[in-house]
């Protein structure tokens, strides 16, 4: 249905399509050369993959909508990860202290097993996306009637589950406002109910990404946290906003230093 919000995010749309266009088709070109020069990426694959059925390739539509879809869903949600880790980690001194200490003693030594031995930082990335999950907000449609909390569903009823309410929720977290990335390490991770915690979502439909995400966007962090002193500018209050992704209202404005 035609809406004006669809109006709006138009032109926004035709210019990310004509940027991936020409990135795939300058990809193109390059595979087709001899100089051998073009990147063996996730756009490479893509547009060598064969359909395992038909033996069909990807159409320019298909690949440029799996492109957007990276971009969207794999790049804003863990750039949203980092802001909204880097916003707690300012308002801490004690686990800013803690996430550096640990970047100092395991970004030099062997890359194998790094993301594991990184356990403090990836606590505080699974609390940061308790307390401001990127997406804030799933949906899903009942396939058949049901009843939800007393409450009678209908088939076809779209059912939204918040994440950022059932995260702060007091019946299934202590201190739930409270920036305490202690409860992701140990034995606490393993008390932590399985649905009440869903920033990747759950089920069938949960984030095929989680993994990468969370191991990327662990070793990003510890790498600012090693490099560069930041704190939030003075006078600023940040607030979250919900934009299809959960980021800081006007984005996040830190006064950052490098150590160097």
């Amino acid at each position: 249905m035609p809406r004006l919000s669809h109006l709006r995010v138009r032109s926004t749309l035709r210019f990310f399509e004509r940027a991936i266009d020409e990135i795939i088709a300058t990809r193109r070109r390059r595979l087709a050369g001899k100089s051998g020069d073009a990147a063996n990426d996730i756009l490479t694959l893509l547009l060598g993959a064969l359909d395992p059925e038909t033996g069909q390739r990807m159409t320019e539509a298909e690949v440029r909508s799996n492109i957007l879809t990276f971009i969207a869903a794999g790049h804003e949600t863990t750039a949203n990860t980092i802001t909204w880790s880097l916003f707690l980690l300012s308002q801490s001194q004690e686990w800013r202290a803690r996430v550096e200490a640990e970047a100092q003693r395991e970004l030099d030594g062997p890359i194998t097993g790094l993301a594991d031995r990184l356990a403090e930082t990836r606590a505080v990335i699974d609390e940061a996306i308790r307390l401001y999950p990127p997406i804030a907000a799933i949906s899903r449609v009942a396939k058949g009637p049901d009843e939800l909390g007393g409450e009678k569903v209908k088939r076809g009823s779209m059912v939204v589950i918040a994440p950022y309410v059932l995260h702060r929720h007091e019946m299934y977290w202590r201190e739930p406002d409270l920036f305490d990335p202690s409860r992701f390490l140990g034995k606490a991770k393993n008390s932590i109910d399985r649905y009440a915690y869903l920033p990747f979502g759950a089920g069938i439909r949960t984030c095929i990404g989680s993994a990468f995400a969370l191991q990327e966007a662990t070793l990003i962090l510890a790498t600012i946290v090693k490099n560069f002193n930041f704190k939030l500018a003075p006078d600023k209050n940040v607030w979250p906003l919900l934009r299809v992704t959960l980021r800081p209202d006007g984005g996040l404005p830190l006064t950052i230093k490098s150590k160097h």
